[in-house]
């Protein structure tokens, strides 16, 4: 059946109705404003829970059985266990052992731990996903084999649909690394220490049944209780929730390649010569190669002369704890910890501060993190001539990533694009992106190993940078080189099929994913 499709004031094509729910066009940057009150879970009442506090119970198939699990219902969980997961998967093994059809899973994320839900969307267990996809999760969405339509969010978008009422969670899973008999639970401790729990809080608050599983449960109080025990239902405690080798990367590294680090090199310069980079700078990198590399040259620069970031927000680092350690940065507010040392600094460092998404990313609310941030450092799969980005899509078409926080960071003052101008003899910088992830009129500059493209609306930076000796050129005279160098790269061709929406942080549709035509 066909779905009526309008154009948004983006120029894309996108549908007005998604899986049976009425959907609204994006209007542009800070144009739609929401009417209404935020969505209310079912009131509870103490009478139906334990007097003594105590909510164990026997297994997550009890748990489930016991929060009335039926087709059709949605199905929450996070992913700060990352690639080391063992809780989401299992949710569907139980569904589809206890017969269920048609459930949504609504993940913060998913990895490639996850590649095995597949076969419950092959079996009718699961209609669809509202999460990200990447590898054959994505190839398998991409190539329109999953039932219902993939909804794709941004953190804080999934947290204003939960507010908004435009995700109702039935049945939040949430897995913790220790936990009380009471429901009270925090990421660190115990043998699976994802270091926080920032992606679980609006689950916790807003689904109409909360399990928390856990393999270290504690004696009460849980503290400090990142998810508290008066919104859980149900505790379970299991042998193990998550491999912790593959929980956080210890293998979170510095790049090697010269061109990255050429690049890693130009974005520090670039960032001290536009004065972008001052005392009490705040700011936000990421863990990719690059985005380290930078964090290396920058802290460089910070140690030179004498300045001191007032607060970095992460998923954190290794490098970002050496900051904080070293007193070149006051706090890391965290929503998600990258690797060992940044669990280590969690647990031990009272300014290293677990920091929700919640908080943090959600549009949805009186003022966010985003804004308040000098420094915005993200990547991308492809950037057009008019600087917009993709981060979902390659120009295959294919699903290979989530949104994650990109778009959210997009609201940052300055918005830096460290990206190489090709990637596999593919040029990232195209005539126009595949899939529309975040508007040109966001992303400030585009740096590549070949030279520096500003965003004409920033004259600001333009003026700054006048005799600096950077390499600044246009993004066409960018694109021109990549294709002189790898040729012009082919169109990916789709079927009329949308097998993703992807959402703008405001709840409206910004583009959509269409199914890759069989070769």
């Amino acid at each position: 059946m066909s779905v009526r499709t309008v154009i948004n004031a983006a120029g894309r094509s996108v549908p007005v109705e998604i899986n049976g729910q009425k959907a609204v066009p994006f209007k542009g940057v800070g144009k739609y404003r929401p009417q209404g009150g935020k969505y209310s879970p079912p009131i509870p009442t103490c009478n139906d829970y334990p007097a003594d506090g105590n909510k164990v119970v026997k297994s997550l198939k009890e748990a489930l059985r016991k929060c009335g699990l039926r087709d059709g219902m949605t199905i929450s969980t996070h992913h700060h266990l990352r690639d080391g997961d063992l809780i989401s998967n299992k949710v569907f093994e139980l569904a589809s052992e206890m017969g269920m059809k048609d459930l949504v899973w609504f993940p913060s994320a998913s990895f490639p731990c996850n590649d095995p839900v597949i076969r419950y969307l092959e079996d009718g267990t699961i209609n669809r996903i509202e999460g990200s996809m990447n590898g054959p999760l994505g190839r398998f969405v991409s190539e329109g084999r999953m039932k219902g339509t993939a909804v794709l969010r941004s953190h804080g978008g999934r947290v204003q649909a939960i507010q908004d009422g435009e995700v109702k969670i039935d049945i939040a899973v949430l897995a913790a690394p220790s936990c009380d008999m009471f429901g009270n639970a925090k990421g660190t401790g115990g043998n699976s220490s994802c270091g926080v729990l920032g992606y679980a809080k609006a689950d916790s608050m807003y689904a109409s049944s909360v399990i928390v599983v856990t393999d270290s449960l504690v004696d009460f109080p849980c503290y400090p209780m990142e998810i508290e025990g008066n919104y859980v239902d149900y505790v379970v405690v299991v042998d193990k929730i998550g491999i912790p080798e593959k929980i956080v990367s210890g293998t979170t590294q510095v790049t090697k390649s010269p061109d990255r680090l050429l690049i890693a090199e130009l974005t520090a310069s670039f960032l001290e010569k536009s004065g972008i980079l001052k005392d009490g700078v705040t700011m936000q990198a990421g863990a990719g190669g690059t985005s380290l590399a930078i964090a290396v040259f920058v802290d460089e620069i910070l140690k030179k002369k004498g300045w001191k970031s007032k607060f970095g927000f992460g998923g954190s680092t290794k490098y970002m704890v050496k900051m904080l350690e070293e007193g070149r940065m006051g706090y890391i507010l965290d929503a998600q910890a990258f690797d060992l040392d940044a669990v280590r600094s969690v647990e031990n460092n009272p300014n290293h501060i677990p920091y929700s998404v919640f908080n943090a990313y959600n549009f949805h609310s009186k003022g966010n993190l985003t804004s308040m941030m000098d420094i915005m450092i993200l990547g991308a799969t492809e950037i057009d001539l008019n600087f917009n980005g993709n981060i979902v899509t390659h120009s295959d078409g294919y699903l290979l990533h989530g949104i994650g926080g990109w778009q959210n960071c997009l609201h940052a003052r300055n918005v830096i694009l460290p990206v190489p101008l090709f990637r596999d003899r593919i040029p990232v910088i195209v005539d126009e992106v595949t899939t529309l992830c975040g508007p040109g009129e966001l992303i400030d500059v585009i740096i590549t190993e070949r030279g520096i493209a500003i965003n004409p609306l920033r004259k600001d930076l333009i003026k700054s940078l006048k005799g600096s000796g950077l390499p600044i050129r246009t993004i066409k005279e960018l694109k021109d080189e990549a294709e002189r160098i790898c040729g012009k790269p082919k169109k990916a061709e789709f079927e009329d099929k949308i097998v993703a929406a992807i959402k703008w942080v405001d709840g409206t549709v910004i583009d959509v994913v269409r199914k890759i035509k069989a070769k």
